[in-house]
Formats: C-alpha cells, sequence, structure tokens
C-alpha cells in the first residue's frame, strides 16, 4: 500500500526507513516522546550470532513450551537496548527461548537520542562510520545470521518472529518478518511501518498486529487496507488497536500513565497468546 507523505514520515524517530523530503527536530521529536527505559535488569545472556552481537534469553528450566520452539525479535533502531532485553526475559519467561539480533550492527541509537540536526538518511545509507550501511540488503543478512544460529545451533524447527517498528519493517515496502516467511512460521508485528501489499500478502502465515490509534506511519487507512488483504491471504490473523497511544507504544511507553501501561503490556500478551496457538 502506497507509503505517507514525506512531511509525516519524518515524524518517526522510534522506526526508521528510507525517504526524503525535510526532517525537522520539531516532527522528530514527537517520535522520541515515549522514549522511557523500561524498568528492570535484562537476565538474559549477551553472544555472538556470527558477525553479529544478540542477546539470547532462556526459558527456566522444564518451562519452555516446546524444546523446538523459539522467537526471532527484530527490534526498533535503538537495538538492543535494555527496553527491548526486557522484553525478550518476558517472552522467555512466557516459555520461548528468544533471540534479539542486532539489527543497527553496532551502531544503534542511544535511548535519549537527540534528534536535532541529525542526518537521516545519510546515517541510513552509511551508519555513524560512513560504511556501516543500514539499508535493506545489510539487515537483512543480520536477520538470516538470527534465523541460520536459531535452527542450526538450537536446533528450532518451529520459528516465530516479532518486529517492533524498524523491525517490522526494513524500507519503503518490505517487512522483516514477513520476508523472512517461510523460514518463519507465525509471525508477530507492533505499530509496523509503511507496510507493502505485495509483502504482506506474500506472507502465507499466521500474523498478528499491535496497532496504535494515534499512528501517523500506520494510521487508519491504512489499517484498514491490511485487513482486507489479511482476509485475502486466507491465514489465521488478527489486528488489535489500543487507544490512548502513539507509535512505538509496545516498546517505549510512559509506565506512569495508565493507558499507556495498559496498552504496553496487553500489546505483549497478545503476541504470546498469538504463539500459543499458531506456534
Amino acid at each position: 500500500m502506497a507509503s505517507l507523505p514525506p512531511e509525516n514520515a519524518a515524524r518517526a524517530l522510534s522506526c526508521m526507513s528510507k525517504w526524503s523530503g525535510p526532517i525537522t527536530p520539531a516532527a522528530l521529536l514527537r517520535g522520541i516522546r515515549l522514549t522511557l527505559p523500561t524498568r528492570g535488569t535484562p537476565t538474559g545472556q549477551t553472544i555472538k550470532v556470527g558477525a553479529y552481537d544478540g542477546y539470547l534469553a532462556v526459558p527456566e528450566s522444564g518451562k519452555a513450551r516446546a524444546d523446538n520452539a523459539a522467537i526471532l525479535y527484530l527490534p526498533d533502531i535503538f537495538s538492543l537496548s535494555q527496553n527491548a532485553k526486557l522484553i525478550a526475559d518476558q517472552y522467555a519467561a512466557a516459555g520461548y527461548l528468544t533471540l534479539i539480533v542486532d539489527v543497527m550492527n553496532g551502531d544503534a541509537l542511544p535511548i535519549d537520542f537527540n534528534p536535532a540536526g541529525f542526518d537521516f538518511p545519510k546515517f541510513l545509507a552509511g551508519g555513524s562510520t560512513g560504511d556501516n550501511p543500514h539499508t535493506p540488503e545489510a539487515v537483512d543478512k543480520v536477520a538470516q545470521a538470527g534465523i541460520k544460529y536459531l535452527k542450526e545451533e538450537k536446533k528450532v524447527t518451529k520459528l516465530g518472529s516479532v518486529g517492533y517498528c524498524f523491525g517490522a519493517k526494513t524500507d519503503q515496502t518490505p517487512q522483516y518478518v514477513a520476508r523472512a516467511f517461510p523460514a518463519i512460521q507465525c509471525g508477530y508485528m507492533a505499530h509496523p511501518s509503511w507496510v507493502s501489499e505485495e509483502e504482506l500478502a506474500a506472507f502465507k502465515a499466521p500474523l498478528s498486529i499491535a496497532a496504535a490509534e494515534d499512528d501517523f506511519i500506520f494510521p487508519t487507512e491504512l489499517r484498514h487496507k491490511s485487513e482486507e488483504i489479511l482476509k485475502s491471504v486466507g491465514q489465521p490473523w488478527q489486528m488489535n488497536v489500543y487507544s490512548g497511544v502513539q507509535h512505538g507504544f509496545a516498546t517505549r511507553c510512559d509506565l506512569s500513565v495508565k493507558a499507556q501501561k495498559w496498552a504496553k503490556e496487553q500489546a505483549f500478551f497478545q503476541a504470546v497468546a498469538w504463539f500459543n496457538a499458531w506456534l
């Protein structure tokens, strides 16, 4: 489906894609209003996944739902952040071996990032150093390394994937979660970005989406179009819309605000229930 106009797309700090047109600090600041650290201390392991960094969260002994099931976690532009690690730990507590791969290849933006004057197109094309691109082709290699690790090292045969914002999205068309089909057998996306009709239609597996009521990247008309596509695919699908929240709510929210806290928690429960049913 069509992308939003560049002036609206530029507001998205909590996810990242290719865009053109002016990127103003005022627009970007809207995207980091919900960037508050999640509470707690991560309990998983920092590992290497091929050439890339990763974080592995393992269920307690005897509490895995299945020995051969796992979740590949594709994070946002903050990548291996405390927020992401704690969510991975929560998936492990629900019984799923969970691997986060560093989609930013060591070049994640800090959680307290200040977007004023930042050149996003240049950053996407070459990264902070100019030789570490964050293009679809580059990030695809990271995702595939994660799939290979789980299947070869951990002997996973039932693989689900969660994609948060940038992790749900590669560029203005394909979705990582959908792009990895058929290696990914069950998918969940939270506040996805610039959904492509072709990639969404090509994901021939159960798919659940958590969306924000106020989302300039995935607004009402695109949600409805996604519903039409998912109906036509003929696989189990789910679309939950959460009120009182904005893009990014499932990973970064103000836990002191009841509506945001509730939506973040329910979006996580939505994902777990989906994997319990279909993975």
